[in-house]
């Protein structure tokens, strides 16, 4: 716990640093760069191969009878070949179209943990504002009952009131405790989670309201997540991804035309003392027909298409479960905005009732349990408002994230948004290289040292150190 005042914490400041510093995210960011060499990776069967080959022999020749040829040789060769494919039966051009589906799918796979992940931080931000609220009621309500039952105590003293309503005050008071411990624990967790997921610990944070743009009603927010939603959009790229692998695939029926050009280089020849030198510069052009493959490509084909037919039931299924978790979402909206009507209504109600009851106890019409009871009906009332205020929060964000809509731009923030083409125009016609575009400021994780099982701190082993050595 920071010793001094903690610093104020807006919604917007929390989903940003979530945005930027949350880790399940950036690996999200990771597996789509990883994707994005699938496109490389496949016009790679357009270019040509190179391979060099020494050879390097010793050889030696002994005749009888004697020759001129006995003795030692030590021919080397060396060769280059290049091999120029011209033509594979268009597999070459759908293994790229695939693979550029499937990095249009992975940018949907992004924007999905993307989302799920600023739905986490709204979650996790009004999880801690509810939890505040409730602890701070709950101890407010503990001040209360103690001033009540020091009152009731004084009472019995003078006979004003029996032993009984002292034990009802006592047992409320007791009650109260129990409930302040809870609500503490309820606290912790939530700032724990709050802090695994935006990258810190909640400063002071406030209620920050629902969303402020959202679809006037159903049937456009269905329109929308029909078009936008990620899920929905990914399901389509790879049915699409699909498609191109059939075409692949049967691409092996058909010629290939392949041109090959060597050249070798050979010193000494076999059998003879001498040595010559020979060039050879050989120029091929090869054409190869499949004839026939045993049937394993028309069984390649035949599961590629079944495969596509489950993609596309995929589609269907991602566009109903979309629907429902937009229609779930404006119904939790809907209830959570007529649930803090009456939220405020009831507490309202309560502290009026509470009044009226404090009132007719000091003139001997109500008893204390009555006060008591007024009190715990006003505190519940509260509690719910809090949980209702919190409830609509989260409505409205996962309302916005079932039509594809929770984002840093769509709501506005200003942080430098992650760009998932950028690294992709780096690599999609790169011929030779390794290097990549992690992040260099990432260093590798710290490994702790860990203390051998079954030995004290600074115990000595047989077998070597107690502890392992702390790697960065």
């Amino acid at each position: 716990m920071s010793s001094g005042p903690a610093r104020s914490e807006s919604l917007q400041e929390a989903i940003s640093s979530a945005y930027l510093f949350n880790p399940t995210l950036k690996a999200a960011r990771a597996q789509l760069r990883s994707t994005d060499e699938g496109v490389p990776l496949a016009k790679s069967g357009f270019r040509p191969t190179i391979n060099g080959e020494i050879l390097q022999t010793y050889q030696h020749f002994d005749t009888k009878p004697p020759s001129a040829s006995e003795g030692d040789t030590d021919p080397r060769s060396y060769s280059v070949t290049l091999n120029q494919p011209l033509f594979r039966g268009f597999r070459t051009i759908n293994a790229v179209k695939g693979a550029e589906a499937l990095v249009e799918a992975g940018r949907e796979d992004l924007r999905n943990s993307e989302q799920q992940v600023l739905l986490d931080a709204v979650t996790s931000y009004v999880d801690v504002v509810r939890d505040q609220a409730v602890l701070s009621l709950r101890q407010n309500n503990l001040r209360v009952l103690n001033e009540q039952l020091r009152a009731a105590e004084d009472r019995f003293q003078v006979g004003e009131v029996t032993r009984t309503d002292v034990a009802q005050a006592k047992a409320r008071t007791s009650g109260a405790s129990s409930a302040i411990s809870a609500a503490r624990a309820n606290l912790q967790s939530s700032r724990a989670t709050f802090a695994q997921i935006v990258g810190n610990a909640p400063g002071t944070l406030r209620d920050p309201g629902p969303a402020r743009i959202l679809p006037a009603a159903l049937e456009p927010a269905l329109q929308i997540g029909e078009g936008e939603n990620p899920g929905v959009l990914a399901a389509i790229f790879r049915e699409r991804a699909q498609d191109h692998v059939i075409k692949q695939v049967k691409g092996e029926l058909l010629p290939s035309v392949d041109l090959q050009a060597t050249y070798a280089l050979g010193t000494g020849e076999t059998g003879s003392v001498g040595g010559k030198r020979e060039e050879v510069t050989t120029v091929t052009g090869v054409v190869t027909v499949p004839i026939y493959q045993g049937g394993s490509v028309s069984a390649r084909i035949r599961q590629n298409i079944e495969t596509r037919s489950q993609l596309r039931h995929v589609i269907d299924e991602a566009r109903e479960l979309a629907r429902a978790n937009i229609i779930s979402a404006w119904g939790v909206l809907v209830a959570a905005r007529a649930q803090i009507i009456s939220d405020q209504a009831q507490v309202e109600a309560n502290t009026v009732a509470l009044s009226g009851v404090k009132e007719e106890e000091k003139v001997g019409q109500r008893t204390v349990l009555d006060v008591l009871n007024a009190e715990q009906e006003l505190l519940n009332s509260q509690v719910d408002l809090a949980t209702s205020r919190r409830n609509l929060v989260v409505a409205s964000y996962s309302l916005l994230a079932s039509i594809g809509r929770l984002s840093i731009s769509g709501l506005g923030l200003p942080v430098e948004q992650y760009d998932p083409t950028q690294h992709y125009r780096q690599v999609k016609n790169k011929w030779i290289g390794w290097s990549t575009s992690v992040e260099e400021s990432e260093s590798e994780p710290i490994v702790l040292p860990v203390r051998a099982p079954g030995r004290e701190a600074g115990q000595p082993s047989g077998d070597g150190p107690a502890y392992t050595q702390g790697l960065r």
